[in-house]
């Protein structure tokens, strides 16, 4: 493929460039321009030069909390042709560290996990840096095979796998969903989803930037000040635990979002009860997609047409979507938004022989191709939007000390959609507690993989093969019988 300038940055800067002056990013009470970003973007690319002489395929970690700054970031290594890897900053040092031996970046952007080796500069630090540097910044030759992020993703064994996006999986994604939910320059983006996320990151704000919109970004998820944002706001995306939220206060009304045009929810499935007491509040269907890391957007429902309940919609222009076996079957993707391979995993290769992904997930497809999803193959637990592997969790909790052995399931829930549950055996003599174990989890894990509720059990129900038998576990927990195997 011919090399252009740098087909992401034009993509995300290109609107911007034509009207500088247009505001794209309101923080509080503060508005950035799209000039303003794009200068800012200049000055941290050097400072990331000049001190750490980051080049061209290098990685730039980054464990930030929200901050117009950190889009400003995420530009400048685009501008670099340095792979973003943005890490959850809940992480705790343990998990960093891992995840800092395998992406072995150039320099680490926030709060570094104590021990490591890794040079480690804080924001405010780097934008200090950066108040000497150039607001203009000459743009790395990239083409769209060019990686351009890597997002930790959990494996069949629970170790973490850095999914490689190139430039060209990254424009396709927000130029693709700008044509599909018509996102324009008119459009005030609500962004309450972290920014180390597919769904906040590379959906929510390259969708707004590439448009030309303005995102008004919110630090995290607060009901008050989304209802607020939505005031002014065209369009909101989310996760259901968002909308459950929403929900909950009285607040929410027809006439509180009469100027919102659009309000897109994924990252996990919502109930019907949810789509249907959200549309009886306030007149609005919620626009359900299904994506995944290493693939970004998949499917959606339509923005003019039949949004069906239970569904996520059939395969976006350019994406290829097949069921794998008799239906319910694994759901495989093809297309321009299937990531490059997996970082350091040459004997993982990301698609089959004819180039599909298989995205681990369960589900069928109706006569008119909209896709449902009936369950997953792995055992991912997603909880208010973010995985847990069970598998980590077990890791965990089995090295405790007292416990014999564990199991970890997710429940459904109606906010979070699901939560994490632990069954664990205590070891002969153990004198354990539930809210011990969890304070003990609170200390190596993120808070939102630490489970929810710990059942005591005396042994877990297995199979003749010695497997346990976590469906088995799961329907005890729901129903409150017994879990002795």
């Amino acid at each position: 493929m011919a090399v252009t300038s740098n087909p992401l940055v034009e993509t995300l800067l290109a609107e911007g460039r034509r009207e500088p002056g247009r505001v794209a990013v309101l923080w509080g009470d503060d508005a950035w321009t799209f000039g303003s970003l794009e200068a800012l973007s200049a000055r941290l690319a050097h400072a990331l030069v000049d001190g750490w002489g980051v080049a061209v395929g290098d990685r730039v970690a980054v464990r930030l909390p929200t901050r117009p700054e950190v889009l400003a970031l995420n530009v400048a290594c685009a501008r670099l042709g340095a792979l973003y890897v943005p890490l959850n900053p809940a992480y705790t040092d343990p998990e960093v560290r891992g995840l800092l031996d395998d992406a072995a970046p150039t320099v680490l952007v926030g709060e570094g996990p104590r021990g490591h080796q890794v040079p480690v500069v804080g924001l405010d630090e780097l934008l200090e840096r950066s108040r000497t540097h150039p607001d203009r910044f000459e743009d790395r030759a990239r083409d769209e095979e060019s990686p351009a992020a890597i997002l930790f993703t959990s494996g069949t064994t629970g170790r973490p796998k850095g999914a490689v996006l190139t430039q060209g999986n990254l424009v396709f994604g927000c130029t693709t969903l700008n044509r599909a939910w018509g996102i324009g320059r008119d459009d005030v983006l609500v962004h309450p989803l972290p920014l180390f996320h597919v769904h906040g990151l590379f959906v929510a704000a390259y969708c707004a930037l590439a448009a030309g919109a303005t995102i008004r970004l919110l630090p995290s998820f607060e009901v008050g000040a989304v209802l607020d944002a939505l005031a002014e706001g065209t369009v909101m995306m989310g996760v259901p635990t968002h909308y459950t939220r929403l929900l909950a206060d009285v607040r929410l009304t027809a006439e509180s979002v009469r100027g919102v045009r659009l309000f897109v929810s994924g990252s996990a499935p919502m109930r019907a009860a949810t789509h249907e007491a959200f549309t009886a509040r306030t007149g609005h269907r919620i626009l359900e997609r299904y994506g995944t890391t290493e693939t970004g957007m998949i499917t959606s429902n339509p923005l003019d047409g039949e949004r069906r309940v239970g569904t996520v919609g059939p395969a976006l222009p350019g994406v290829e979507v097949r069921i794998a076996g008799t239906p319910p079957g694994r759901v495989e993707v093809r297309g321009p938004n299937v990531l490059a391979g997996y970082w350091n995993r040459p004997d993982q290769p990301a698609r089959g022989p004819d180039g599909f992904f298989d995205t681990g997930d369960l589900g069928r497809l109706d006569a008119d191709g909209y896709l449902e999803i009936v369950g997953r193959a792995k055992d991912l637990v997603i909880t208010g939007g973010l995985n847990v592997y069970p598998k980590e969790v077990e890791q965990a909790l089995d090295a405790l000390v007292g416990v014999e052995e564990s199991a970890v399931v997710g429940l459904a829930d109606p906010d979070f959609g699901e939560v994490v549950v632990a069954v664990v055996v205590p070891g002969p003599g153990a004198e354990l507690s539930a809210d011990g174990v969890r304070a003990a989890l609170r200390e190596v894990l993120a808070p939102y993989k630490v489970p929810k509720r710990v059942v005591l059990a005396g042994a877990l129900a297995r199979n003749a093969m010695g497997k346990v038998e976590k469906a088995r576990l799961r329907r005890a927990l729901e129903d409150g019988t017994d879990l002795l195997g």
